[in-house]
């Protein structure tokens, strides 16, 4: 069954967030559905690359404080807190881990779990006017969804700190000088960008992309001795696959290569 999140044109399927009227706030209805939704489109032989993007003015402002107010008073920090186990940290993997490329449309506020999924994704395009931000300690809580770890890789530890510390917002111009990466564009063209650097990315070599993200995705862990192994058996495994074959043939005939994704 698809998920109620998903649209596929082509090999691009697109993930979005659903409750504009909450600026998409993350409740246990939505948290559910997009958890779905990634895992869904991630087994997906079919999809070839993903968009994650939002309705309304605002790509997602995290967790929803009145829901959590309520889990709180019910359940305790226990229960209330689930949720990251539950919801966010799978939610976060996924889109990180998913063998294709995922491109996050950020059409307006981008704040808590909502920074944290935009940066779990791969590529992102930003509205030249959306506000960011890290959000947690201005409800007295600290990171989750990755944050932690994809802030500071992204703009490095000082400034890092200096973002979940003091929680001020930043824009999308900022995001960009500081390493973040990013294209900026007006906001009417969030979603035709995010969906053409998506079909861009669904025309490629899917089985490379895949062993690039796994790759990237470990350099921090790996000593160099390591990072050689892992890009030798990564390169063999590249090397197997069709595509890579018919691209050598296209180079040599002086072609332009084409991509079945295997």
């Amino acid at each position: 069954m698809t998920s109620r999140l998903v649209a596929r044109a082509g090999g691009v399927a697109t993930v979005t967030l659903d409750r504009p009227d909450q600026r998409n706030a993350l409740d246990e209805s939505l948290k559910t559905a997009l958890l779905e939704a990634v895992v869904e489109v991630g087994a997906d032989d079919t999809v070839r690359a993903v968009v994650l993007a939002a309705e309304g003015q605002a790509f997602c402002v995290g967790q929803d404080l009145s829901e959590h107010a309520a889990a709180l008073a019910q359940d305790g920090p226990e229960g209330a807190f689930r949720t990251v186990r539950d919801h966010y940290s799978p939610i976060v993997e996924a889109l990180a881990t998913m063998p294709k490329p995922v491109v996050a449309a950020v059409n307006g506020t981008c704040v808590g779990a909502g920074l944290g999924l935009a940066l779990a994704c791969d590529l992102r395009v930003f509205a030249e006017d959306a506000t960011l931000g890290t959000a947690f300690s201005g409800i007295g809580l600290t990171c989750d969804s990755g944050l932690s770890a994809t802030l500071t890789r992204s703009v490095g530890e000082s400034r890092a700190r200096e973002l979940v510390l003091l929680g001020a917002t930043f824009t999308p111009a900022d995001a960009v000088a500081w390493g973040i990466s990013g294209h900026v564009v007006a906001r009417a063209e969030v979603d035709a960008a995010a969906a053409g650097l998506a079909a861009r990315l669904a025309a490629g070599p899917t089985a490379a992309y895949a062993e690039s993200k796994r790759l990237l995705a470990g350099a921090f862990r790996r000593s160099l001795g390591e990072t050689l192994a892992a890009e030798a058996e990564a390169q063999l495994r590249c090397g197997a696959t069709e595509d890579h074959r018919n691209a050598v043939e296209a180079f040599i005939s002086k072609a332009r290569p084409t991509f079945a994704g295997r």
